[in-house]
């Protein structure tokens, strides 16, 4: 597969699963389909030749922050339970779509697998973990722990919010 078109690939499934995060009404589908961007990104980078940060984007943000972000919407726990609408993915129109996105992306995935040429791939720089520890909390250092914070109070507002929105139904 030629590397433009599995960035491409990889670009639309990245916008068109972001763009389901912006329109979804429930958290938990926004945080499903936000977890099918961080992965399409992690996809992206690895086609451009970095796995590092293929691999730090799905350990630290598909991984570490979206369990984070499942917990607090767990813990805010807004909607009550609705069995006709559990009922309703069990008819097979509602899972065409997330069937033909699994098809794609297993598609690609062997594709890459079974054609994948290590004697003549392209020449890639090896960055281990001691270099990007160093850059991040080098000079990003105050930047890295102001968005830590800037999480963290995200996270402690929102829950307030959403408790006292479920406290006055």
């Amino acid at each position: 597969m030629s590397v433009d078109f599995s960035v491409g690939l990889y670009g639309l499934i990245a916008i068109a699963a972001t763009a389901m995060v912006i329109t979804r009404a429930r958290p938990v589908h926004a945080l499903l389909y936000m977890v099918v961007a961080l992965l399409a990104l992690a996809c992206l980078f690895d086609s451009l030749g970095a796995p590092f940060a293929a691999m730090l984007d799905v350990i630290v943000y598909a991984g570490a922050i979206m369990v984070l972000f499942v917990f607090v919407v767990m813990m805010i726990n807004l909607g009550q339970p609705d069995e006709t609408r559990e009922r309703s993915w069990i008819t097979p129109s509602n899972w065409f779509g997330p069937s033909v996105l699994a098809a794609l992306l297993l598609t690609t995935l062997i594709f890459a697998l079974g054609h994948g040429d290590a004697a003549t791939g392209p020449n890639i720089t090896e960055v281990g973990p001691t270099a990007v520890g160093m850059s991040l909390f080098g000079p990003y250092m105050l930047t890295v722990e102001l968005a830590s914070f800037l999480l963290l109070a995200g996270l402690v507002s929102a829950f307030h919010i959403g408790r006292a929105l479920g406290e006055k139904r």
